[in-house]
């Protein structure tokens, strides 16, 4: 017996032929959209003139100052060597709620004294905290334990952490060998065994987006960046090994140390995987996270980012990466309204629009500072909230 032919079908077909074209839907299934092989009758714009305008109207809650003072975990301010620099660096923070940035690296030896005393000359200690970098160049046996002899005197002279340990450890960083370092090279095992003991975090970045490893194509959402970024494309594995390669070597050493605080930039650029994230932090209680430079992911999914930052809210902290004043106010809004449909600051990074988490006090103030203040020794408190 012949099946009856559905009655949306009989009225598709009789749609003109021309307007119906085959797309797909990016799930593995083909569909029929009307009007998806026409072609623009006016010259197309390219992708860096397409700004359209919104004409959604919403309410807007602009959020000039965080809620709470903040500490931000992922600073990079100027050097901080001048009364000058120092007092306009802090101006910016009064504006915004900031009450400490991490200024990670401050550099080793000198110019981490150098950094420590001009914050204290100019009166702001209670501002700053500083973290010391490790010269991971040319490692080779006996370097482990000279690195951890420099932590351990950058610590005596100040330093409260480590980092950020910089992406070319595990992509292009040397052993003395002249083979790749890895990041779980048993020869470092001093170095992360010495933050375990002076029980101060260690800061890393690892990898970059996994789009920078992947066909610069037009499928790529990250396009725009590696076209006019050459030093983010890591497609060729004769010279870099790959992202999932990295992953595994930097789970690796955060198996092998559990007793050392590691904090991995960046959400760990699983942003727009927080599952994998959640995994790892599940696996991992030694592991924390920070938020810089992934907020055009979380701005996207609020609902699922809600909902992973309240069931992680121990484990992650605030970061900006760059300090731009005038970008801090958006991380706000995202964390503290629930606002829809609104601008991102750079649309190299996301062509898409932002939403709010509209993320609870309680969040908030561990986001903010709270998870900061557990894991950073001698984190200055005389601004934060006790």
């Amino acid at each position: 017996m012949r099946r009856p032919i559905p009655h949306a079908l009989l009225l598709l077909a009789a749609l003109p032929v021309m307007l119906i074209a085959q797309v797909p839907t990016g799930r593995g299934q083909v569909v029929s959209r009307p009007g998806a092989n026409l072609t623009p009758e006016f010259p197309p714009p390219t992708i860096t003139e397409y700004h359209p305008k919104s004409t959604l109207i919403v309410p807007e809650h602009l959020v000039p100052r965080a809620k709470y003072p903040t500490v931000d975990f992922h600073g990079h301010p100027p050097k901080l060597t001048s009364k000058a620099v120092i007092d306009t660096v802090v101006a910016a923070m009064d504006r915004l709620n900031l009450a400490v940035i991490v200024n990670a690296p401050a550099g080793s030896g000198a110019q981490l004294t150098q950094q420590i005393d001009a914050v204290k000359a100019a009166g702001q200690s209670n501002r700053f905290t500083m973290f010391t970098s490790l010269n991971l160049a040319g490692v080779g046996p006996g370097s482990g334990q000279k690195i951890a002899a420099q932590l351990e005197a950058d610590v005596k002279a100040g330093a409260t952490g480590i980092g950020e340990i910089m992406k070319s450890f595990g992509i292009s960083a040397k052993k003395a060998d002249g083979s790749r370092l890895r990041l779980d090279d048993h020869e470092l095992d001093p170095v992360w065994a010495m933050a375990a003991k002076l029980k101060i975090p260690v800061f890393i970045h690892v990898a970059d987006p996994a789009p920078f490893w992947e066909a610069i194509d037009y499928n790529n959402e990250r396009w725009l960046e590696l076209s006019l970024y050459r030093d983010r494309r890591y497609q060729d594995r004769d010279r870099f090994p790959s992202f999932e390669e990295l992953m595994a070597e930097r789970d690796s050493l955060f198996a092998h140390n559990p007793k050392t605080t590691f904090v991995i930039a960046h959400l760990g650029w699983h942003a727009q995987d927080l599952a994998r994230l959640g995994r790892m932090f599940d696996r991992y209680p030694n592991l924390y996270s920070e938020v810089g430079a992934v907020l055009y992911d979380l701005g996207r999914q609020p609902r699922t980012a809600h909902n992973f930052l309240v069931k992680y809210q121990d484990r992650v902290l605030f970061g900006k990466d760059s300090f731009q004043p005038d970008e801090y106010p958006y991380y706000w809004r995202v964390f503290e309204t629930e606002d829809e449909y609104f601008d991102y600051y750079r649309d190299y990074h996301a062509f898409w629009k932002m939403y709010g988490l509209g993320l609870p006090d309680s969040v908030l103030r561990k986001l903010y500072y709270g998870n900061a203040v557990k894991i950073i020794p001698g984190l200055p408190k005389a601004g934060l909230p006790h």
